[in-house]
């Protein structure tokens, strides 16, 4: 058995003062919104009790899927890096960026240079999307979302060369018959009420899934507890489950901080996954066991 750790949304906190410089952009909006909001929303206590909390599960591998900064300014991408050390080691943690880790042009590639060895393949030294993480009975396949969208827009896009290798990659893994689990950031489900927050080309994603299928999708970016599915090959369902934020305080905005297991085991066409999903508790503000589902069951 394999148990792996999904969390997302950090915005990690709290928020370096900024230079007024650093404001003359998309950044001004972002900044006024967590003074205005956000700030008593992303807590670092809660975000330290829910790692420990992951620690203390003693998970074979963590993943995360981006928005680890809030308005991408070169302090918090710093601050950043010191806490994913904090967090794990690249061989045990795997990231994938957010919008807000490419919240304007002149950053958009900073997440590849300063956490590159998150997002870094078995075969390549350098950083590349999609890229693939095999670890025994699993493939880790992250794709990026991440890039400057237009103010008050929190749109994602894969892009055609992406979609394209990730087709590829999907196909060649399905042939080693390993259980597929791609991270992205944005959710690629339909969601017309979040079009200023959608995954431009979720269809062109949708697609290849049909056509390659996977074991798994996990994302963030919706900051809230869910489970879809997506049409596979061969009328499988692929289960695509989101998270909250890991810093979101109870009685915010949004559902309290949380994270979810997955244990899996089996081998192809006989694969079981079951989640757990751990978070703070609204009765008692404690973090605890949420619920149990088993997403897919061996036959």
């Amino acid at each position: 058995m394999y148990t792996l750790a999904h969390f997302s949304d950090p915005h990690l906190p709290p928020l370096p003062t900024p230079r007024f410089s650093e404001l003359a952009s998309k950044r001004l909006l972002g900044f006024l919104n967590w003074q205005r909001k956000r700030r008593d929303v992303h807590r670092r206590g809660t975000l330290d009790e829910i790692v420990a909390d992951i620690a203390a599960q003693a998970p074979d591998h963590i993943a995360l899927t981006g928005d680890v900064v809030n308005i991408s300014l070169p302090d918090e991408f710093d601050m950043a890096r010191a806490w994913l050390a904090a967090l794990g080691s690249p061989q045990d943690v795997t990231l994938v960026p957010g919008n807000h880790d490419a919240y304007v042009r002149r950053m958009a590639g900073q997440a590849v240079k300063t956490w590159g060895a998150y997002m870094r393949g078995d075969e390549g030294t350098d950083a590349g999307l999609p890229f693939v993480r095999r670890r025994p009975g699993i493939a880790l396949v992250g794709v990026s979302t991440a890039f400057a969208s237009a103010p008050i827009m929190a749109t994602g896009r894969l892009g055609a060369q992406q979609t394209a290798r990730l087709e590829e990659l999907l196909g060649a893994l399905r042939a080693e018959r390993v259980f597929r689990i791609v991270l992205i950031h944005h959710p690629p489900e339909i969601e017309p009420h979040r079009r200023r927050e959608r995954l431009i080309d979720a269809e062109a994603f949708r697609n290849v899934l049909a056509k390659t299928g996977a074991e798994l999708v996990l994302h963030g970016h919706d900051h809230i507890n869910s489970v879809a599915w997506l049409a596979g090959p061969d009328r499988r369902r692929i289960p695509v489950v989101c998270v909250p934020s890991a810093s979101a305080a109870i009685g915010g905005r949004w559902e309290p901080a949380g994270y979810n297991l997955y244990r899996i085991d089996g081998e192809p066409r006989a694969w079981r996954c079951e989640m757990v999903s751990r978070g703070f508790r609204r009765d008692n503000g404690g973090i605890g066991e949420l619920g149990r589902r088993v997403l897919m069951r061996s036959s």
